[in-house]
């Protein structure tokens, strides 16, 4: 084991701050990953507290005008069936997940222009009628239509990077812009939106240093929430015989993530859970403090295919309730009863 990494990781957790070659040493070095995925959980439990956000996601439409090369809904794929829920069906799991104990809502699609702004803006404003925080994850989109959903009451966006790297991100993302992307986050923070952002790990052809750059990037922009997690190859994507499935090596960046951003929140991803049984849990013990599941009913959960083997698709979204509130009692924390709202933005 090595001295310099510990120093490191002893650095990371008192101050809060590294450069990059020092988070490539510890990306590198896998002879610390137990002191790294520790010092994580000290510090998640230190700034956020032992309470476990749920926040449900309802993925209302799986037609995405994008073609990125990883995921399985791009518009090229004609192996999927595609759906779109309508804005009575989405108001009506918002409220049945209210019914279980959820305080937030996901609205989360791929990039549809079926749904107006004026369709989208009354969706919203039904959901905050329930007294719950309502975060979007519906990707780039004008300043005019996030003031709009802001307007109507939305709290939080969810806006992937993907990575840092612009030639990489350009590759893998034909017709899409690096800049606008960067763009889309500052129009979203400069509306006081709650800023949600994240990186795929393990893609191809991403380093270790971009990994690297990734995290420095969530801390430039002084993120909220950071969503990462493994990168999956799809059968129907041109990325499926990419190597992919990172697990270890995404739970080394979200917990330098958090040592680095330690009052954020930090989703335990589904992604992760496909690759190991244990999954979020072992995330939640490496300095995660949200979880996402499912709301979505039915045949839908199936067809929302971003990546395959994907988790809890037969379950109801009742049961994935019990099932995630049963497993993290289960490692000695508490389900939250509060809407989750980012400790950056409540000191606001």
């Amino acid at each position: 084991m090595d001295d310099k990494s510990l120093q490191l990781i002893k650095k990371a957790e008192e101050t809060h701050n590294l450069n990059k070659e020092e988070l490539v040493i510890l990306l590198k070095d896998n002879s610390i990953n137990e002191e790294l995925f520790s010092a994580a959980d000290r510090v998640r439990k230190k700034y956020v507290g032992d309470d476990v956000h749920l926040r449900g996601i309802i993925e209302f439409s799986n037609t995405c005008k994008r073609n990125c090369l990883y995921c399985g809904l791009r518009a090229a794929n004609k192996n999927v069936e595609r759906y779109r829920l309508m804005p009575d069906e989405i108001i009506e799991l918002a409220k049945k997940a209210v019914g279980y104990g959820y305080k937030s809502i996901v609205m989360q699609s791929g990039e549809d222009d079926y749904y107006t702004v004026d369709m989208l803006a009354s969706i919203i404003s039904n959901l905050k009628k329930m007294d719950i925080a309502v975060t979007l994850s519906l990707g780039e989109k004008t300043f005019e239509e996030y003031k709009a959903y802001k307007e109507a009451g939305a709290d939080r966006y969810l806006i992937r990077i993907e990575t840092t790297d612009e030639k990489l991100y350009e590759e893998l993302d034909p017709a899409m812009s690096h800049e606008n992307r960067k763009r889309c986050i500052r129009d979203l923070k400069s509306l006081g939106y709650q800023i949600g952002t994240g990186n795929l790990v393990g893609l191809p052809n991403q380093t270790i240093e971009s990994l690297a750059d990734d995290i420095l990037f969530f801390k430039e922009i002084d993120a909220d929430m950071i969503g990462l997690g493994p990168f999956i190859p799809n059968e129907d994507t041109p990325l499926k015989d990419a190597k992919g499935r990172e697990f270890t090596m995404s739970l080394k960046v979200m917990a330098l993530t958090r040592l680095l951003l330690p009052d954020i929140n930090i989703p335990a991803t589904t992604a992760m859970e496909t690759l190991n049984k244990n999954g979020r849990i072992i995330a939640l013990q490496s300095g995660a403090n949200v979880v996402m599941p499912n709301i979505t009913e039915g045949d839908y959960r199936k067809l929302y295919a971003l990546y395959p083997g994907k988790i809890c698709i037969n379950d109801t979204p009742g049961h994935c309730f019990n099932c995630i509130s049963g497993k993290i009692r289960s490692i000695g924390r508490t389900v939250s009863t509060s809407k989750g709202h980012s400790l950056k933005s409540l000191r606001k």
